[in-house]
């Protein structure tokens, strides 16, 4: 069984039992969260959602990515900027999918 959840912008295809990285959420580790924005499951498809359905997940920590490095540059303006950038993410696991 699977699921497409809508959150931080994204569509994610979920499974029970699965580890996901996705957007910062606010909540400590060992929290249980639902996800009532679903998409579709198992080929059943909303419009634009399924009313009812919800994906249940937990926390298990939250963290930062690597550093990306952005580079600024305008040719003959005298204008080189670096900057850093470190994403936060939340990772949870997928407990269950529960339709209607």
């Amino acid at each position: 069984m699977f699921a497409i959840i809508k959150t931080g912008g994204k569509q994610l295809k979920v499974e029970p039992g699965q580890e996901i990285f996705i957007e910062l959420l606010e909540g400590e580790a060992n929290d249980v969260i639902t996800f009532d924005e679903v998409l579709m499951i198992d080929g059943t498809i909303g419009t634009p959602t399924i009313k009812g359905a919800k994906v249940t997940a937990t926390i298990i920590k939250h963290g930062k990515d690597k550093k990306i490095r952005v580079v600024r540059y305008h040719p003959k303006k005298n204008v080189n900027k670096v900057y850093g950038h470190r994403q936060p993410y939340t990772k949870v696991k997928i407990n269950e999918i529960l339709a209607k």
